[in-house]
């Protein structure tokens, strides 16, 4: 990442805080810990998918309303998500199993949010985009899973498109659009003279942006990849030529070699 691109994005986070901070006070305020607010997060994660689920189950395949709530629960859920960072911070009550239990609990957030999207798909018919929504899961996995090893390992591994917040509000807008768009037009479907199905349709407004989740998180997490091989190549290469300077260094002529 360019230190353009680091001012940038250290530019809307301030931004952003500046807009959320108050919010933060008052759940300080109310008593939250950093781990109540990541749980909080989880669990509206547990509501998206019990209304993509219920949504299955519905048999009016055109009622699109519950993939547009889906939509800002999840926006919801992940701003609590970001939250809890900050609430350890502010609140001073930060602590290293917090951090992992932010890391595991975002983990099941975005398995369960996936578990209700597939689930809804598979259940309206929504066939091929069941499969890119499952694409998507995997990318997004391995996109953290990437970063969490390479860092286990000694190494940063940072950047590339379609990190975790970036995916939270894909999937939210794309959800809340969806919903949107059907309460302005209806059940709409495009067609083009010759092709036998249609091209574009209301759902498509939810699976288009999540086929594009499908090919940009394993983007990511294979130039993650690559980039953390080339940091331990280098890593190993210095630590090479350091053994070798030292193999090279004089013997103390004091030193007292025991008989």
């Amino acid at each position: 990442m360019s230190t353009e691109e680091k001012a940038w994005k250290r530019f809307l986070q301030q931004g952003i805080y500046y807009i959320v901070n108050p919010f933060v006070r008052l759940l300080i305020k109310l008593g939250f810990t950093p781990n109540a607010v990541t749980m909080t997060g989880f669990i509206m994660n547990i509501g998206v998918a019990v209304l993509f689920i219920i949504a299955a189950e519905d048999e009016n395949r055109a009622n699109y309303a519950y993939v547009g709530w889906a939509g800002f629960l999840i926006m919801m859920a992940g701003l609590f998500d970001m939250l809890d960072g900050q609430v350890a911070r502010m609140g001073n009550m930060g602590s290293t199993f917090g951090a992992l239990f932010d890391s595991v609990l975002d983990r099941y957030s975005e398995l369960v949010m996936f578990l209700g999207i597939c689930y809804y798909l598979i259940a309206h018919d929504y066939f091929l985009s069941s499969l890119f929504a499952f694409v998507a899961l995997i990318g997004s996995m391995m996109v953290s899973y990437t970063r969490a090893r390479a860092e286990g390992l000694g190494i940063e591994c940072k950047g590339g498109f379609f990190q975790r917040p970036e995916r939270v509000v894909v999937i939210a807008l794309a959800g809340m659009f969806c919903g949107l768009t059907s309460y302005l037009f209806g059940d709409f479907k495009l067609y083009i003279p010759g092709v036998p199905f249609s091209v574009f349709e209301t759902m498509s407004v939810f699976t288009f942006p999540l086929a594009i989740l499908a090919v940009f998180t394993n983007v990511t997490a294979f130039s993650r990849l690559m980039g953390a091989k080339k940091s331990l190549e280098e890593k190993e290469a210095a630590d090479l030529r350091q053994k070798t300077v030292r193999s090279f260094e004089p013997i103390n002529e004091n030193t007292v070699t025991p008989v």
